[in-house]
């Protein structure tokens, strides 16, 4: 789905005539590609991280503004939704220039969102400067840390990702303590405009995004390179005035040498004319080779975006579509309200000993590495072990408004991030829907469903308080919603069940 020209693992010979080779870039599984997973593995910590330690905010903003709790919500909820849902159109960005200048970017984009955010007079305010610019930014910076590392990975993609991927698990604990100190040490504003300074070590990630170098074999001793020759025929062109196929030699014979030899700054009339000309040519040839190359980037995205509706044909991919949208909020509300939660029950000081959203941070990287090992036992279904774990996780939610002490708590909070270690599991439970070569378009409309559901949850467990004045209906309703995500899992598996017992029993009447 995002297919750059400069990320290309392997080489063809442009010249027709050559003969085409065929090579495996050495970087490809090894050398600068673990260099990659770790780049991968802090934007994970800078951008996934920052927005799970986000309710330490979210106090702040309350506090500082006096606005509702749904309305509050809204602010961080919009920053998690739209570094999700923008994906399918990053995507254009990485076609037409490259991941690494997207994730650039994207860095000082959400750096910006920050900082601005420190001068915000209003929720409103937070609206714009955090929610969508600091989003925006993260999901330019995001997006290209999970396609390169797929791109310089191939025997060894699974594992490339599942460690950078445990960045949001570190990032979730290192930057609940530091959001905790900076606020508490220099207050909110200054916490934030702090923040924005270390988010722009995302341009650093971004740089470390180098496109795989084009590898050709070695020519002959005869052989000339293609570029070789194409870079003669640009030279050879802008000498001749632009006229490919043409050398300059002086024109009018001897009389005209003295002209070639005039000191810079006093061209001759003869020689001033072609220097335009060719200053002209060159940045015409610019121009539209960048047209060409927007234009194929463009191309290339929409046949991957319009190319993806063929996938709703598929019964069990919508309803894996439908579960997304109920499944993420679930996991996200805990990060946001449990803050506010702690000191409604007066659990503030044991909070700050160890935070809770810190326990489901440590356990989340322990759950996504056992889980992944537990689906691939060959005897064990990769999708059973993803239908138990969701279980866990809906009736944990369900479960923690009956939680009223540090303890009960902490455990609960412990198998919330055990259990939501599936997502580990979901590009392989994707790929066994839909298949290998659709897996990049269906894994993308996958997490677009996330971005919605992050950005409706909060905002909704803040408004069944404002209503109620109590977290205990807000989780209830997000469990129950969380369950009838999971029916939507189980209604197709129930259909082909029930078909097949059918078949069977027909073949015994007619048998």
């Amino acid at each position: 789905m995002y297919t750059s020209h400069e990320d290309v693992g392997y080489d063809f010979e442009d010249d027709p005539k050559a003969k085409k080779t065929l090579k495996a870039h050495p970087d490809i599984d090894g050398g600068w590609a673990w260099v990659m997973v770790l780049s991968s593995f802090f934007v994970h910590i800078l951008v996934m991280g920052s927005q799970m330690a986000l309710g330490v905010l979210n106090v702040e903003w309350l506090e500082e503004f006096r606005q509702s709790r749904s309305l509050t919500a809204w602010v961080s909820s919009l920053s998690m939704g739209i570094t999700l849902i923008v994906g399918p159109f990053i995507g254009l960005f990485i076609n037409t220039c490259g991941c690494r200048r997207t994730a650039i970017l994207g860095g000082l984009v959400n750096s910006l969102g920050w900082v601005l955010s420190a001068y915000a007079a209003n929720v409103y305010s937070l609206f714009v400067t955090f929610g969508v610019a600091a989003g925006l930014g993260s999901g330019m910076a995001y997006l290209p840390a999970v396609v390169t590392v797929g791109r310089y990975f191939e025997k060894r993609r699974a594992l490339a990702q599942g460690l950078s991927t445990t960045g949001t698990g570190f990032g979730t604990f290192l930057m609940t303590a530091l959001l905790k100190y900076l606020c508490s040490e220099y207050g909110w504003r200054n916490a934030m405009f702090i923040q924005g300074a270390v988010c722009l070590n995302l341009c650093v990630c971004g740089a470390l995004m180098r496109p795989l170098a084009l590898e050709r074999d070695t020519p002959g001793p005869g052989a000339t390179r293609p570029h070789a020759l194409s870079s003669a025929r640009s030279t050879e062109s802008v000498k001749s005035g632009g006229l490919p196929g043409r050398t300059e030699e002086p024109e009018g014979g001897p009389g005209k040498l003295g002209t070639l030899c005039d000191p810079p700054g006093q061209e001759g009339p003869d020689q001033a004319g072609p220097r335009k000309d060719a200053q002209a040519v060159g940045l015409l040839k610019a121009m539209s080779q960048l047209t060409v190359h927007v234009r194929k980037g463009f191309g290339d995205w929409s046949s991957g975006c319009f190319g993806s509706a063929s996938l709703f044909r598929n019964r069990m991919f919508v309803a894996f579509v439908f579960w997304a949208l109920f499944a993420y909020s679930s996991f996200v509300i805990p990060f946001i309200h449990l803050p506010e939660i702690v000191q409604l029950h007066n659990l503030s000081e044991q909070n700050d000993a160890f935070p809770l959203t810190s326990i489901i941070a440590i356990v989340h990287i322990l759950g996504k590495v056992l889980l992944g090992l537990v689906a691939d036992v060959p005897w064990v279904s990769a999708w059973n072990v993803f239908l138990l774990a969701n279980l866990v996780l809906g009736l944990c939610i369900l479960a923690l408004p009956l939680a009223h002490t540090y303890a009960s708590l902490a455990v609960v909070c412990a198998l919330i991030g055990f259990s939501s270690g599936y997502f580990s599991l979901m590009p392989v439970v994707t790929e066994d829907l839909v298949g290998i070569e659709h897996l990049p378009n269906a894994y993308g409309i996958i997490i677009c469903a996330n971005g919605i559901s992050a950005l409706l949850g909060p905002p909704f467990a803040g408004w069944i308080y404002d209503i109620t004045q109590k977290y205990d209906f807000s989780f209830y309703i997000c469990g129950l919603l969380y369950m009838v995500g999971m029916l939507f899992l189980l209604i197709e598996p129930c259909i082909r069940i029930i078909e097949q017992s059918r078949r069977s029993h027909m073949d015994g009447a007619h048998v």
